[in-house]
């Protein structure tokens, strides 16, 4: 899904050089989930359980750099 590769690059681009270890695992977390699990979370139609996967998910859809 193109849209999904872009939100990620996004991420990657211009939040994940500045995050702290614990974020950087999370986004690895994020990678591993299933894709309906992801689509779900990023079309915001669930919330993840796990805080940190959360925040993630929260600066990828908003694209927030702090």
């Amino acid at each position: 899904m193109r849209e999904l590769d872009e939100l990620l690059l996004a991420y990657l681009e211009y939040r994940y050089p500045l995050a702290g270890n614990d974020e950087k695992l999370a986004f690895q977390r994020v990678l591993e989930l299933a894709d309906p699990e992801l689509n779900s979370y990023l079309l915001q139609k669930q919330k993840p359980a796990s805080e940190p996967i959360a925040r993630v998910i929260e600066h990828i859809l908003h694209r927030t750099p702090s």
